[in-house]
Formats: structure tokens, C-alpha cells, sequence
């Protein structure tokens, strides 16, 4: 004997949570949206230099890549989260993340920081693998012609290979970025009042579980969607720019005299 199940789902609620959202469920877009780009920020810049020490001659460095890139990608963002807010200030013996942190002229939640700094150093950890596989690809003529007229390793780096790399690799990058707006859920953990965790607060105010998080979900889809048309149209400018520098590498005199004249700045 089948039982009638009546579905009680509250479509008027549903629609004004969408279509129009407290301001503090936009206060806490602005907080998931700013946590994530910061944190790709720090996790990309961090990523790149640990690229490089992986491909350096000294040991050390290498070693020193190696034990990072092991210890963020082999466990858990959430562990890694809690460690660095909750186990670093019992560590330490004092509170490095207190409730408020001044920044200038600005105060912002220390669970924040926490959490943006967290999500940082574990991206960092992937950024790292991305940019070494970027610099590999990239002509090892270049590496040579630049030694060859005397350029500095740092500017051979910072003028030659990077510049190169940040196309090949932006693919890889944008998909991080999608990842990490989604990542961003887990500062709910540590009481941050991102999107998650604002709509964690009207559930248990309203009690429509289903309404609310089918809601949050609708704005986190917005988000990668958005993101993932900007990385498409971005993707396609420097898809002309690449196809341009094909054009011109045909020519073997050109990148030459370029990278000449960036040694002779050098001098």
C-alpha cells in the first residue's frame, strides 16, 4: 500500500530569498567573494615561488618544495583550517587571530585572516605543481639565448619565463579560482559570516531547510557561472595573444633581439 507523500515546499519563500535577498545574505556574498579572491591571490604568488625553488640547484630549496607541496595536498583543507585557527594560538600560547584585527584603517573578523590565510597556503601547494609544468613548456631556446647574452637567472625568471607562463597556465588557474569560491563554505566552520554561514543563520530562523539551502545554491552557481564566463573571455584574449607570439617566434631574429635587449637592462 503506497502512503501519499505531500512535498511541502514553500515556493513564495524560495523566490523572495533568490530574487530578493537580505542585506545580509549579500553581506556575506561580498565576504565569499573577497575571501576567495584574496586567498588565490596569496596561494598563486606563493604557488610561483615555490615553483621556482622546486627547480632550483640548491637542495635545499627542492627538499623544501617537495615536504610543502606533500604535507597541504595530502591532507585536508578543513583540517589544515582548524589547525592553523585553532592549534596555532594553543601552539603559540596566545591568541593570533582575536576577534577583531586592525589593518590600518580597516577591522576585519581574525577568522577571516585565518581563513584566507588557511586557504592560501593549501592552494599554494597546486599553484606550485601548475607553474612548474607552465615554466617546463616553455621553449628552452629562450632559457638558452638569454644565459648565452649573459642575463641574470632572476631577470631571465621575471622578464623571460614568467610573462609566458601566466597564459599557458591561466586555464588551470581560473579552475582553482572556481574551486576556491566554493572552498569558501568552510569558513563557516570557524563562525564567519560568509554566505554559508548567513544562510545557515536564516534556516534555523525560519526553519525552511530546503528553501534556503536550495537558495544558497542558486547564488553559488551564479558565482561559478559568472566566473567562468569572465575566464572565457580572458581565456580567448590571451588565446590571440599566444597565437600572435606564434607568428612572431617564426622569425627567430625577433625573440632574439628581444631578449637581447632585456640583457643589455640588465647591465
Amino acid at each position: 500500500m503506497l502512503t501519499h507523500i505531500q512535498l511541502q515546499f514553500n515556493t513564495a519563500f524560495f523566490l523572495n530569498f533568490v530574487f530578493h535577498p537580505q542585506p545580509v545574505l549579500l553581506q556575506g556574498l561580498a565576504v565569499t567573494v573577497l575571501a576567495a579572491v584574496l586567498a588565490q591571490v596569496i596561494g598563486t604568488i606563493l604557488g610561483m615561488l615555490l615553483a621556482v625553488a622546486g627547480m632550483s640547484r640548491f637542495l635545499p630549496l627542492r627538499a623544501l618544495n617537495q615536504i610543502y607541496i606533500w604535507c597541504f595536498r595530502g591532507t585536508p583543507v578543513l583540517v589544515q583550517l582548524v589547525l592553523i585557527y585553532f592549534g596555532l594560538p594553543y601552539l603559540l600560547g596566545f591568541d593570533l587571530f582575536p576577534t577583531e584585527l586592525t589593518l590600518g584603517p580597516l577591522s576585519v573578523p581574525g577568522a577571516l585572516v585565518a581563513g584566507i590565510l588557511s586557504f592560501g597556503l593549501h592552494e599554494a601547494a597546486y599553484m606550485s605543481e601548475i607553474t612548474r609544468a607552465g615554466i617546463i613548456s616553455i621553449d628552452i631556446g629562450q632559457t638558452e639565448a638569454a644565459k648565452a647574452l649573459g642575463m641574470p637567472p632572476a631577470l631571465l625568471m621575471r622578464r623571460v619565463i614568467l610573462p609566458q607562463t601566466v597564459p599557458v597556465i591561466f586555464p588551470a588557474l581560473g579552475n582553482q579560482f572556481n574551486n576556491m569560491l566554493k572552498t569558501t563554505a568552510l569558513l563557516s566552520i570557524i563562525g564567519v559570516s560568509e554566505m554559508f554561514r548567513v544562510a545557515e543563520q536564516l534556516q534555523a530562523a525560519t526553519f525552511m531547510t530546503f528553501e534556503v539551502y536550495l537558495g544558497v545554491s542558486v547564488y553559488y552557481l551564479l558565482l561559478t557561472a559568472g566566473w567562468t564566463f569572465i575566464q572565457m573571455l580572458m581565456e580567448r584574449k590571451l588565446g590571440r595573444h599566444l597565437a600572435g607570439r606564434r607568428k612572431v617566434k617564426r622569425g627567430k631574429t625577433a625573440p632574439l633581439n628581444h631578449i637581447a635587449e632585456l640583457a643589455d637592462e640588465s647591465q
